[in-house]
């Protein structure tokens, strides 16, 4: 496919120095792949993953994580900082900086962390957070309780054009909750996350984040009241940006009691009611909610694979999100292709003003080859992660990436398909 246009066309892309020099029919250079049959897509960008390391290498490593989102056509990947120790230094932010450049796979986009060890108590230098290489700021799992303090963050990140990403859910109603609060949560006896968690905190960072002029990035919204604050908050001209999951876009509370108590169903925020997962769906319809994230979360077995309540909140979704949010979203009509291509590369990159989710002369070669006819089955064994934990295994998937290049270099190819490559 030509991504210009939209048509099926041939797209010859010639790569020099690590950039695209030329895209066109008929371009002369050495030849390194010869794709037919595929989109030829600008490289996913996720603003939303767990890479778990320091710290937590039992559940995923930058290495396995890293090659988790090129086999899944991602070039750049936004790297949470609730790791053991968090990012909230810059010799914490360089120290990652360093060691995904090492791996040559996709780019790390490292975040810091709004509070010192993420405390919620006192801000974090984001000067030299900025300075080491950091692309916004987030204490991620651990939604900034203080009013006061997410307000001065507000105002200190505007001073260096830092985005401030917050999970924005009230702690006091989220509680010992396991699942979203409704009649099914009743049925199944489980303790339930009122949609209020959400909605509450949503409603006092967009006031935070109006009266201070800072740019505030909403994570994994996943009710349909937030969607309609958010709507409202564009309006009056908040700089406000938002995300979804593929998960909260393909599933509700429901599929806890359809599968049985199955932990690969818990999340944090919870899957919500079927009118919510609506408003999500309308809400990336219309420009509310901008892109598409994975948060990508992998558990290891013994944090994932016991009772409900105690199991660990989480879906390892570099792999699978492109083909399931794909599938969603044009099955239903309501999406072109090219307007399901955006969610994951040109939106997300506006979000965070990044570079990259472009094909154009001058831009990085990160490209992303995907074959549209594939059909393929979900199978986490032969995941990269190391988090297998997903509710999407087994599920029949039509589409697949085949081929991943950072910089001009093929990082990941499926197999053999292409034959040897050339040095081109």
């Amino acid at each position: 496919m030509d991504p210009a246009s939209g048509t099926d066309a041939q797209l010859d892309l010639l790569v020099e120095d690590g950039r695209i020099a030329a895209l066109g029919e008929g371009l002369r250079g050495d030849r390194i792949l010869d794709v037919v049959d595929c989109w030829i897509l600008p490289g996913l960008l996720d603003l939303h993953a767990h890479l778990r390391e320091p710290g937590f290498e039992n559940k995923e490593t930058l290495a396995s994580g890293l090659e988790a989102a090129v086999r899944g056509g991602y070039t750049a990947v936004a790297a949470m900082p609730n790791t053991e120790p968090p990012a909230d230094n810059p010799h914490q932010i360089l120290g990652l900086v360093q060691q995904a450049a090492a791996l040559g796979k996709a780019r790390l986009l490292p975040v810091g962390t709004i509070t010192r060890g993420r405390a919620g108590e006192t801000l974090a230098d984001m000067g030299a957070l900025r300075r080491a290489g950091a692309v916004a700021v987030t204490d991620d799992g651990s939604p900034v309780a203080s009013a006061e303090v997410f307000r001065r963050a507000l105002q200190y990140a505007a001073q260096f054009g830092l985005v401030v990403a917050e999970h924005s859910e009230e702690p006091s109603l989220v509680g010992e909750g396991a699942m979203h609060e409704g009649a099914v949560s009743m049925r199944l006896g489980l303790p339930g996350i009122p949609a209020a968690a959400e909605t509450v905190a949503v409603a006092r960072n967009l006031l935070l984040a109006e009266a201070t002029g800072g740019r505030l990035h909403l994570m994994h919204l996943s009710t349909g009241r937030a969607v309609e604050m958010v709507r409202q908050a564009k309006a009056r001209g908040v700089r406000v940006t938002a995300e979804v999951t593929p998960h909260h876009l393909l599933l509700t509370a429901q599929a806890v009691e359809e599968w049985g108590y199955d932990p690969c169903t818990k999340v944090s925020p919870p899957l919500r009611s079927e009118p919510d997962r609506q408003f999500l769906l309308e809400g990336l319809l219309d420009g509310t909610i901008d892109c598409v994230a994975t948060d990508h979360a992998p558990h290891a077995p013994e944090d994932k694979e016991r009772d409900y309540l105690t199991a660990a909140s989480g879906i390892s979704g570099l792999e699978t999100a492109f083909p399931l949010v794909l599938g969603e979203l044009t099955g239903s009509r309501r999406f072109r292709e090219l307007e399901v291509v955006a969610l994951f590369t040109t939106r997300p990159a506006a979000c965070w003003r990044l570079a990259g989710g472009r094909l154009e002369v001058g831009a990085p070669a990160d490209v992303a080859v995907f074959d549209p006819r594939l059909e393929w089955k979900v199978e986490p064994a032969r995941f990269a992660s190391r988090g297998r934990n997903t509710p999407f295994a087994g599920r029949s998937l039509r589409g697949r990436f085949v081929c991943t290049l950072v910089g001009g270099r093929v990082v990941w190819k499926e197999g053999d398909r292409f034959g040897p490559l050339g040095a081109g």
